[in-house]
Protein backbone atom coordinates (compact mmCIF):
# COMPACT_ATOMS: atom_id res chain seq x y z
CA UNK A 1 0.00 0.00 0.00
CA UNK A 2 1.28 3.45 -0.95
CA UNK A 3 0.94 5.67 2.12
CA UNK A 4 2.63 8.72 0.62
CA UNK A 5 -0.64 10.43 -0.42
CA UNK A 6 -1.92 10.09 3.13
CA UNK A 7 1.35 11.34 4.57
CA UNK A 8 1.12 14.34 2.24
CA UNK A 9 -2.43 15.08 3.33
CA UNK A 10 -1.34 14.84 6.93
CA UNK A 11 1.16 17.69 6.52
CA UNK A 12 -1.51 20.38 6.58
CA UNK A 13 -3.49 18.74 9.38
CA UNK A 14 -0.32 18.20 11.38
CA UNK A 15 0.61 21.86 10.94
CA UNK A 16 -2.80 22.91 12.32
CA UNK A 17 -2.41 20.59 15.29
CA UNK A 18 1.14 21.87 15.82
CA UNK A 19 -0.03 25.49 15.90
CA UNK A 20 -2.87 24.59 18.24
CA UNK A 21 -0.66 22.57 20.55
CA UNK A 22 1.93 25.34 20.78
CA UNK A 23 -0.84 27.87 21.51
CA UNK A 24 -2.14 25.68 24.34
CA UNK A 25 1.34 25.16 25.83
CA UNK A 26 2.13 28.90 25.75
CA UNK A 27 -0.93 29.66 27.84
CA UNK A 28 -0.49 26.69 30.16
CA UNK A 29 3.11 27.59 30.90
CA UNK A 30 2.21 31.20 31.66
CA UNK A 31 -1.04 30.77 33.59
CA UNK A 32 -1.46 27.07 34.36
CA UNK A 33 -4.77 27.02 32.46
CA UNK A 34 -5.63 24.39 29.86
CA UNK A 35 -7.91 26.25 27.48
CA UNK A 36 -10.73 24.05 26.19
CA UNK A 37 -12.18 27.06 24.35
CA UNK A 38 -9.22 27.17 21.93
CA UNK A 39 -11.10 25.47 19.10
CA UNK A 40 -14.14 27.67 19.61
CA UNK A 41 -11.93 30.77 19.34
CA UNK A 42 -10.70 29.45 16.00
CA UNK A 43 -14.24 28.62 14.92
CA UNK A 44 -15.41 32.19 15.51
CA UNK A 45 -12.47 33.48 13.46
CA UNK A 46 -13.21 31.09 10.60
CA UNK A 47 -16.96 31.76 10.47
CA UNK A 48 -16.52 35.51 10.65
CA UNK A 49 -13.92 35.39 7.88
CA UNK A 50 -16.22 33.23 5.74
CA UNK A 51 -19.09 35.68 6.27
CA UNK A 52 -17.00 38.72 5.36
CA UNK A 53 -15.49 37.13 2.25
CA UNK A 54 -18.94 35.91 1.17
CA UNK A 55 -20.16 39.51 1.44
CA UNK A 56 -17.42 40.73 -0.88
CA UNK A 57 -14.80 41.89 1.60
CA UNK A 58 -11.23 41.22 0.31
CA UNK A 59 -9.86 37.98 1.69
CA UNK A 60 -6.81 39.48 3.50
CA UNK A 61 -9.12 41.88 5.33
CA UNK A 62 -11.40 39.00 6.29
CA UNK A 63 -8.45 36.97 7.60
CA UNK A 64 -7.20 39.87 9.71
CA UNK A 65 -10.65 40.62 11.13
CA UNK A 66 -11.22 36.95 11.99
CA UNK A 67 -7.86 36.55 13.73
CA UNK A 68 -8.25 39.89 15.50
CA UNK A 69 -11.68 38.84 16.78
CA UNK A 70 -10.45 35.54 18.23
CA UNK A 71 -7.52 37.40 19.79
CA UNK A 72 -9.85 39.98 21.31
CA UNK A 73 -12.19 37.35 22.76
CA UNK A 74 -9.28 35.49 24.33
CA UNK A 75 -7.76 38.72 25.66
CA UNK A 76 -11.08 39.80 27.18
CA UNK A 77 -11.43 36.46 28.96
CA UNK A 78 -7.85 36.64 30.18
CA UNK A 79 -8.30 40.21 31.40
CA UNK A 80 -11.75 39.99 32.98
CA UNK A 81 -12.53 36.40 33.97
CA UNK A 82 -9.19 34.62 34.35
CA UNK A 83 -7.77 36.92 37.09
CA UNK A 84 -10.76 36.10 39.31
CA UNK A 85 -9.97 32.39 39.00
CA UNK A 86 -6.19 32.60 39.19
CA UNK A 87 -6.04 30.99 42.64
CA UNK A 88 -8.59 28.27 41.95
CA UNK A 89 -7.62 24.69 41.20
CA UNK A 90 -6.38 24.02 37.66
CA UNK A 91 -9.26 21.65 37.01
CA UNK A 92 -11.73 24.40 37.92
CA UNK A 93 -10.02 26.84 35.57
CA UNK A 94 -10.08 24.30 32.75
CA UNK A 95 -13.78 23.57 33.29
CA UNK A 96 -14.48 27.31 33.16
CA UNK A 97 -12.94 27.47 29.68
CA UNK A 98 -15.07 24.48 28.69
CA UNK A 99 -18.13 26.53 29.64
CA UNK A 100 -16.85 29.35 27.43
CA UNK A 101 -16.35 26.86 24.59
CA UNK A 102 -19.93 25.62 24.86
CA UNK A 103 -21.22 29.19 24.92
CA UNK A 104 -19.28 30.10 21.76
CA UNK A 105 -20.40 26.84 20.12
CA UNK A 106 -24.02 27.79 20.81
CA UNK A 107 -23.48 31.29 19.41
CA UNK A 108 -21.95 29.90 16.21
CA UNK A 109 -24.74 27.36 15.80
CA UNK A 110 -27.38 30.07 16.34
CA UNK A 111 -25.88 32.56 13.88
CA UNK A 112 -24.54 30.28 11.16
CA UNK A 113 -26.49 27.05 11.69
CA UNK A 114 -25.28 23.44 11.62
CA UNK A 115 -25.14 20.77 8.95
CA UNK A 116 -24.61 23.27 6.12
CA UNK A 117 -21.94 22.44 3.54
CA UNK A 118 -19.43 25.28 3.77
CA UNK A 119 -15.69 25.61 3.35
CA UNK A 120 -13.31 28.51 3.59
CA UNK A 121 -11.22 28.64 0.42
CA UNK A 122 -7.78 30.19 0.13
CA UNK A 123 -6.09 31.49 -3.04
CA UNK A 124 -3.36 28.83 -2.83
CA UNK A 125 -5.77 25.87 -2.83
CA UNK A 126 -5.45 25.34 -6.60
CA UNK A 127 -1.65 25.53 -6.65
CA UNK A 128 0.39 22.43 -5.92
CA UNK A 129 3.86 20.91 -6.01
CA UNK A 130 4.92 17.34 -6.69
CA UNK A 131 6.74 15.76 -3.75
CA UNK A 132 7.85 12.10 -3.97
CA UNK A 133 5.36 11.64 -6.76
CA UNK A 134 2.49 13.02 -4.69
CA UNK A 135 0.59 16.21 -5.51
CA UNK A 136 0.80 18.47 -2.48
CA UNK A 137 -1.30 21.60 -2.08
CA UNK A 138 0.65 24.83 -1.60
CA UNK A 139 -1.80 25.68 1.18
CA UNK A 140 -0.54 22.70 3.19
CA UNK A 141 3.06 23.78 2.69
CA UNK A 142 2.17 27.33 3.76
CA UNK A 143 0.48 25.93 6.86
CA UNK A 144 3.65 24.00 7.71
CA UNK A 145 5.85 27.04 7.05
CA UNK A 146 3.63 29.27 9.18
CA UNK A 147 3.73 26.83 12.08
CA UNK A 148 7.54 26.65 11.93
CA UNK A 149 7.83 30.45 11.69
CA UNK A 150 5.41 31.09 14.54
CA UNK A 151 7.15 28.60 16.84
CA UNK A 152 10.44 30.34 16.06
CA UNK A 153 8.87 33.73 16.72
CA UNK A 154 7.49 32.59 20.07
CA UNK A 155 10.90 31.22 21.05
CA UNK A 156 12.46 34.61 20.30
CA UNK A 157 9.68 36.33 22.24
CA UNK A 158 10.23 34.17 25.31
CA UNK A 159 14.02 34.41 25.26
CA UNK A 160 14.72 37.95 24.00
CA UNK A 161 11.97 40.23 25.33
CA UNK A 162 10.86 41.55 28.69
CA UNK A 163 7.33 40.20 28.31
CA UNK A 164 8.81 36.80 27.47
CA UNK A 165 10.90 36.92 30.62
CA UNK A 166 7.76 37.74 32.60
CA UNK A 167 5.91 34.80 31.06
CA UNK A 168 8.75 32.44 31.95
CA UNK A 169 8.78 33.82 35.47
CA UNK A 170 5.04 33.13 35.85
CA UNK A 171 5.60 29.59 34.63
CA UNK A 172 8.08 29.09 37.47
CA UNK A 173 6.19 30.69 40.38
CA UNK A 174 3.32 33.15 40.17
CA UNK A 175 3.54 34.35 43.76
CA UNK A 176 7.28 35.02 43.67
CA UNK A 177 6.88 36.73 40.30
CA UNK A 178 4.32 39.11 41.77
CA UNK A 179 6.62 39.90 44.69
CA UNK A 180 9.56 40.80 42.42
CA UNK A 181 7.44 43.15 40.35
CA UNK A 182 6.08 41.10 37.44
CA UNK A 183 2.73 42.46 36.29
CA UNK A 184 0.87 39.20 36.62
CA UNK A 185 -2.50 40.27 35.20
CA UNK A 186 -0.99 42.04 32.19
CA UNK A 187 1.32 39.11 31.45
CA UNK A 188 -1.55 36.65 31.79
CA UNK A 189 -3.68 38.74 29.46
CA UNK A 190 -0.90 38.83 26.88
CA UNK A 191 -0.58 35.04 27.05
CA UNK A 192 -4.33 34.74 26.48
CA UNK A 193 -4.10 37.11 23.51
CA UNK A 194 -1.32 34.97 22.00
CA UNK A 195 -3.50 31.92 22.55
CA UNK A 196 -6.37 33.62 20.72
CA UNK A 197 -4.14 34.62 17.80
CA UNK A 198 -2.85 31.06 17.41
CA UNK A 199 -6.45 29.82 17.60
CA UNK A 200 -7.58 32.22 14.89
CA UNK A 201 -4.85 31.17 12.47
CA UNK A 202 -5.37 27.47 13.20
CA UNK A 203 -9.12 27.93 12.73
CA UNK A 204 -8.70 29.51 9.29
CA UNK A 205 -6.39 26.71 8.16
CA UNK A 206 -8.66 23.98 9.52
CA UNK A 207 -11.70 25.55 7.83
CA UNK A 208 -9.78 25.31 4.55
CA UNK A 209 -8.77 21.67 5.07
CA UNK A 210 -12.15 20.50 6.38
CA UNK A 211 -15.77 21.59 6.28
CA UNK A 212 -16.76 24.65 8.25
CA UNK A 213 -18.94 23.38 11.08
CA UNK A 214 -19.36 24.77 14.63
CA UNK A 215 -18.84 21.45 16.40
CA UNK A 216 -15.93 20.36 14.20
CA UNK A 217 -14.15 23.66 14.75
CA UNK A 218 -14.77 23.64 18.50
CA UNK A 219 -13.46 20.09 18.86
CA UNK A 220 -10.15 21.08 17.24
CA UNK A 221 -8.91 21.48 20.80
CA UNK A 222 -9.14 17.74 21.55
CA UNK A 223 -6.38 16.44 19.24
CA UNK A 224 -4.41 19.59 20.06
CA UNK A 225 -4.51 18.63 23.73
CA UNK A 226 -3.31 15.14 22.80
CA UNK A 227 -0.40 16.73 20.95
CA UNK A 228 0.34 19.01 23.91
CA UNK A 229 0.41 15.99 26.22
CA UNK A 230 3.21 14.55 24.10
CA UNK A 231 5.24 17.61 25.15
CA UNK A 232 4.09 17.16 28.77
CA UNK A 233 2.55 20.64 28.45
CA UNK A 234 6.00 22.17 28.85
CA UNK A 235 8.11 22.13 25.70
CA UNK A 236 7.26 24.31 22.70
CA UNK A 237 9.39 22.23 20.27
CA UNK A 238 7.81 19.12 21.78
CA UNK A 239 4.33 20.56 21.26
CA UNK A 240 5.17 21.37 17.64
CA UNK A 241 6.55 17.90 16.94
CA UNK A 242 3.65 16.30 18.80
CA UNK A 243 1.17 18.17 16.59
CA UNK A 244 2.90 17.00 13.42
CA UNK A 245 2.92 13.41 14.69
CA UNK A 246 -0.77 13.51 15.64
CA UNK A 247 -1.68 14.88 12.20
CA UNK A 248 0.27 12.11 10.48
CA UNK A 249 -1.26 9.41 12.69
CA UNK A 250 -4.77 10.61 11.92
CA UNK A 251 -4.06 10.87 8.18
CA UNK A 252 -2.33 7.49 7.84
CA UNK A 253 -5.11 5.68 9.69
CA UNK A 254 -7.44 6.84 6.91
CA UNK A 255 -5.61 4.46 4.57
CA UNK A 256 -6.82 1.43 6.52
CA UNK A 257 -10.55 0.75 6.13
CA UNK A 258 -10.75 -1.06 9.47
CA UNK A 259 -9.46 2.02 11.30
CA UNK A 260 -10.66 4.85 9.07
CA UNK A 261 -13.72 5.61 11.19
CA UNK A 262 -11.54 5.62 14.30
CA UNK A 263 -8.83 7.89 12.91
CA UNK A 264 -9.82 10.80 15.16
CA UNK A 265 -9.01 8.59 18.15
CA UNK A 266 -5.46 8.04 16.95
CA UNK A 267 -3.93 11.11 18.67
CA UNK A 268 -5.60 10.21 21.98
CA UNK A 269 -4.37 6.62 21.87
CA UNK A 270 -0.89 7.89 21.08
CA UNK A 271 -1.02 10.34 24.00
CA UNK A 272 -2.28 7.57 26.30
CA UNK A 273 0.55 5.24 25.30
CA UNK A 274 3.02 8.08 25.84
CA UNK A 275 1.71 8.77 29.35
CA UNK A 276 1.83 5.06 30.18
CA UNK A 277 5.43 4.83 28.96
CA UNK A 278 6.45 7.93 30.92
CA UNK A 279 4.71 6.65 34.04
CA UNK A 280 6.37 3.26 33.72
CA UNK A 281 9.78 4.91 33.28
CA UNK A 282 9.28 7.07 36.34
CA UNK A 283 8.20 4.03 38.33
CA UNK A 284 11.35 2.14 37.36
CA UNK A 285 13.50 5.16 38.27
CA UNK A 286 11.83 5.47 41.67
CA UNK A 287 12.45 1.79 42.49
CA UNK A 288 16.11 2.11 41.55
Amino acid sequence: MNLLPFVASGIGLGAVYALSSVGLVILYRASGTLNFAFGAFGGVAAFLTFELVHDGIPQPVGWLVGIATSTLIAYAYGRIVAPNMAHRDRVVRAVATLGLALFLLGVMAYIWGVGIARRLTLPTDLSFVILFGVRLSVTRLIALGMSVGMVGGIWLLLTRTRIGLSMRALASDRNVSAVVGVRVTQTDSFAWALNGAFAGIAGLLLADLNRLDPALMSFLVIPAIAAAILSRLASLPGAFIGGLICGQVEAVLTAFPAFANLRSAGPYVLALLFMMAVGAGQGVGARE
